[in-house]
C-alpha cells in the first residue's frame, strides 16, 4: 500500500491541473531507479495510462501507479508535500529506508 497525504493529495491535483492531465482519469506514476547519493531514487510524473505489471492504489480522487519491481521497494510509503520557505517539495516517508541522503531523494535498503 501507498498512501498519499492531504497536503500532497491537494497539489497533486493543482498540478495535474496544470499540466493538462485529468486527476479522475490520469494516474501518478512513482517509482524507483537506480542513482543518487545512496544507491536508489524515487521518481515522480504523471501518466494517462497503467502498464500490464503495473498496481494500482486509490486515496480518494488520486490513483498511484507503481511498477511491481519499485512496489516492493514502496510498501507502506506515504507521499507528502511541503511547500514554504524550507519545504522540500514531494517527500517520500518510507519506512523500508535504512539510509537516505540529505536532500531525501535517494535511499538504500
Amino acid at each position: 500500500m501507498i498512501k498519499v497525504s492531504e497536503n500532497a493529495k491537494t497539489k497533486i491535483a493543482q498540478l495535474m491541473a496544470e499540466e493538462g492531465y485529468n486527476i479522475a482519469v490520469d494516474y501518478v506514476r512513482v517509482g524507483v531507479k537506480s542513482g543518487g547519493c545512496s544507491g536508489l531514487s524515487y521518481e515522480l510524473k504523471f501518466d494517462h495510462s497503467l502498464g500490464e505489471n503495473d498496481k494500482l492504489f486509490e486515496e480518494e480522487t488520486v490513483k498511484i501507479a507503481v511498477d511491481k519491481k519499485s512496489f516492493l521497494y514502496l510498501i507502506g510509503t506515504t507521499l507528502e508535500y511541503s511547500g514554504g520557505l524550507n519545504g522540500k517539495g514531494f517527500v517520500f516517508n518510507n519506512p523500508n529506508a535504512n539510509r537516505t541522503c540529505g536532500c531525501g531523494e535517494s535511499f538504500s535498503l
